[in-house]
């Protein structure tokens, strides 16, 4: 049997490898067994079994004995292709994934989506991927009526709907809202018989946002399916004084005390048809004030036929301005509202304006208190993250910030409007007055003219009449060009033009005279737990389990969260003391999901999720914190061994620092630093230095094994070159594929102190069996430095581990 050195058998192998001078998915399956079990859930990695989600799911599988971190894919085809990626994840420490995208509903035979996972080990190679889980996107069914107040639709919320969309079958019109109630304004607006308000019917589907995020860009449907339809059927008009009645959303509320707060942007309800003073209206609107008093007004009501008021984002009915005769007889398009006016004068907007969009937050600003907390790897990071809303269009700011309910809230009174014909006004031409062909002219005052009124311009020898199509403070503007000059002092007199939507009463009148109610405001906080967190992940012991079966987690573990009624995206922060709570020591992100891998390093961690509400005004979409949740993170209790063998269980009697997986070491007094110029690395003091032949550094183990001399070399090749890694490692592995290889070439890029590294390995055949020829190749600039393994197969659990600290402890320089 012939002695071969190691030395000379790197030096023989090198020659063809040094000729190219590794690298990122560039790997090939190694001996371990692939990952079983993938499953997806909602909150908790133990629940039952499932394969249609309504929304995206959380993933989880069984770990692999030796893996140091996972690979995940998500994809609309069970071979996975590229085109049909939707979404994958590289680096996971933890048997559990969180895909942060809003999934399509699809469903297929068997199944439209599919999920596979595979793990890397500690020498750098991968698993087979694991079996593929199947699994379909189905809506929730659509919502249910609840029972209504006369003039009101109202529905079961649908977890995780974003908003709602009713089509009002006979009005043959749909109308979009993010609460759980709509008035029937389309019904009663210049309409007041049983004939257009007895039944309305309706069906209704759930909406939800388009968050962005899917590699392959498959487009997915914002809606869910109709309702059947369904009727409601209204009383006739309730005559004599207007009373209020309750505020109803997903609970029904009488102001009093001990009523609810609202999660939900509520509806207004009221009887009656009459002002104070006994005049009868048909139209009304709806104020909303922060103080009894009626002063500060915060939210103005569109103007409505109908006995009850809920807010729409995307605007008010398109009032008449001309003649009502002919809006008697159409159900009103939604539009513009004309101007309305207080009873005292003033000029009245409704919040339904869609002028007024508010701007989705789609990213968290840095605290306060400075930075938003460490990014180092491994380690929590603070980074804030992003969601992507595209273009949507979330309408008008619609809703209310909460209040301390029942000590806070707001109060609210109804209004009767009444649409009346403009009477004469008269203001002057101001100077320096206009010539003819001017289309508008500078005047005294303009305080109660409109556009569409109709007015005289001038004296008796120069009359003429002119619509009006703009006002402003000092001037107005006309359809059409003027045909005589116009000097200071001339009289423009009001003569005719658009209806004008007047309040009859007073509001701070109505509320001192007891016309007043009031309701609360508490948006709906996500649960984080039930009893037991909504966590899962590795236990110490190396199992998948979730928080009800463990106080504490190895690595970082998902947590999830229910969806919050009227929130668009979620915002989750970690901290290390509960209070104050402070995520510059942990973390926050804003997310489009609804759970998360936690980044969290050994040691107690609170955390809390709160949802955005798009509705609300931009830089006010904050709904309400959930109640801080504790989560532990201790050290294992099992140890991963070298890839090959099997996983063995001990307590650990205390925490110790874990060392990267496959570079397990003896303690440092077993291991001697050569040097070699600028180049130094670790191996075992026993071991004896080597004639370096074509090397820069050669040691042997003293221990020969049939008659094999095992040891680690350290070569130049070439350069990078500028080429990517992942470049480099497709050169580097061409190469050694040269060599007459026992079984596939395998390699990757590992992130070593010395900087990134290209791992490769093979098996090439000797007298002595197959003989392990493994490296990690640093880039040192000028040159590569290629730190290699020569060792028999049948002693790899032991030299893996001595290459591995070499690596780890290699430095240039």
């Amino acid at each position: 049997m012939t002695m071969v050195s190691a030395a000379r058998l790197a030096a023989a192998l090198l020659t063809v490898l040094a000729l190219a001078a590794g690298a990122g998915a560039t790997t090939s399956s190694a001996a371990g067994a692939m990952p079983t079990g993938l499953h997806g859930y909602l909150l908790r990695a133990d629940e039952p079994p499932r394969d249609t989600f309504p929304r995206t799911p959380a993933f989880a599988w069984n770990p692999v004995p030796g893996t140091v971190e996972y690979e995940f894919q998500l994809s609309t085809s069970s071979t996975f292709r590229q085109n049909a990626m939707v979404f994958q994840a590289q680096h996971l420490q933890s048997p559990v994934a969180a895909p942060p995208l809003t999934l399509p509903w699809i469903t297929g035979s068997p199944h439209a989506l599919y999920a596979r996972v595979r793990g890397v080990l500690n020498d750098g190679t991968t698993t087979d991927w694991s079996d593929s889980f199947g699994f379909d996107m189905a809506p929730p069914a659509p919502p249910t009526p609840l029972p209504g107040m006369p003039g009101l639709l109202r529905w079961s919320p649908v977890e995780g709907a974003d908003g709602y969309e009713v089509w009002l079958v006979d009005a043959q019109k749909t109308e979009t809202v993010y609460t759980n109630v709509l008035d029937e304004r389309d019904f009663y607006t210049f309409h007041q018989s049983s004939q257009w308000i007895g039944t309305v019917r309706w069906r209704i589907r759930a909406l939800r946002n388009d968050l962005k995020g899917r590699l392959n860009g498959v487009p997915i449907t914002p809606y869910g399916k109709w309702s059947p339809i369904y009727s409601s059927t209204n009383p006739d008009i309730t005559t004599g004084p207007i009373q209020l009645g309750s505020t109803v959303s997903d609970v029904v509320s009488n102001g009093g005390p001990t009523a609810p707060a609202h999660r939900l942007m509520p509806a207004f309800t009221w009887t009656g048809n009459q002002a104070s003073d006994g005049t009868i209206a048909e139209l009304y609107r709806v104020y909303v004030f922060t103080d009894k008093q009626c002063i500060n007004r915060v939210f103005t009501s569109a103007i409505v036929g109908s006995p009850a008021y809920s807010p729409r984002p995307y605007g008010p009915l398109s009032l008449p301005v001309g003649s009502i005769a002919s809006s008697r007889s159409v159900y009103i398009a939604d539009g513009t509202e004309p101007t309305g006016y207080t009873y005292d004068g003033e000029k009245v907007t409704t919040s339904e304006d869609t002028s007024k969009k508010a701007t989705p937050t789609t990213s968290l600003p840095a605290d306060d208190s400075g930075s938003t907390g460490s990014t180092d790897s491994g380690s929590s990071s603070g980074a804030s993250g992003s969601v992507d809303v595209g273009s949507s269009d979330f309408g008008a700011t619609i809703d209310l910030w909460d209040t301390n309910w029942p000590q806070g809230g707001y109060y609210w009174t109804v209004i009767p409007v009444a649409a009346v014909s403009p009477g004469s006004l008269l203001t002057n031409v101001a100077p320096p007055g206009g010539p003819a062909t001017a289309t508008s002219l500078p005047v005294t005052q303009s305080d109660g003219f409109a556009a569409g009124d109709t007015v005289s311009v001038g004296n008796a020898g120069n009359t003429e009449t002119a619509v009006i199509t703009a006002v402003d403070k000092t001037s107005l503007t006309f359809a059409s060009a003027l045909k005589f000059n116009h000097g200071p002092g001339e009289p423009i007199v009001r003569t005719g033009g658009s209806l004008r939507y007047q309040d009859l009463e007073m509001a701070q009148d109505v509320c001192a005279a007891g016309r007043l109610g009031r309701f609360g405001k508490d948006s709906e906080p996500s649960l984080t737990s039930s009893g037991d967190l909504f966590a899962s992940g590795l236990s110490p012991t190396g199992r998948l389990t979730s928080a009800v079966h463990t106080a504490s987690f190895y690595r970082p573990p998902l947590v999830s969260w229910t969806p919050a009624l009227g929130a668009s995206v979620y915002e989750l922060q970690w901290s290390k003391k509960p209070y104050p709570f402070d995520s510059k020591s942990g973390g926050k992100i804003l997310l489009a999901s609804t759970s998360y891998v936690l980044p969290l390093t050994s040691g107690m961690w609170y955390y809390r999720v709160r949802g955005y509400d798009y509705s609300l005004p931009t830089g006010s979409q904050q709904m309400s914190w959930s109640d801080v949740a504790k989560i532990k993170i201790t050290a294992p209790q099992f140890t991963i061994v070298a890839t090959g063998t099997s996983k063995t269980t001990k307590p650990a009697a205390k925490p110790k620092t874990t060392k990267p997986a496959g570079k397990k070491t003896a303690p440092s007094a077993a291991y001697k630093r050569w040097t070699t110029g600028n180049l130094s690395f670790e191996v075992p003091a026993s071991w004896k230095q080597e004639a370096p032949g074509t090397s820069l550094f050669t040691a042997a183990d003293p221990t020969k094994v049939k008659g094999f001399t095992n040891g680690i070399a350290l070569m130049a090749v070439k350069p990078r070159n500028g080429r990517s890694f992942d470049q480099w490692a497709k050169d580097l592995t061409a190469e050694m594929e040269k060599l007459a290889t026992v079984g596939a070439v395998k390699s990757t890029v590992v992130k070593e102190p010395a900087g990134t590294a290209i791992w490769l390995s093979a098996y090439v055949p000797s007298d002595q069996g197959p003989v392990n020829v493994s490296r990690f190749v640093f880039d040192g600039g000028s040159s590569g430095y290629a730190l290699v393994l020569v060792g028999l197969q049948s002693l790899d659990s032991k030299y893996v581990r001595i290459l591995g600290h070499a690596a780890s402890t290699f430095k240039l320089g």
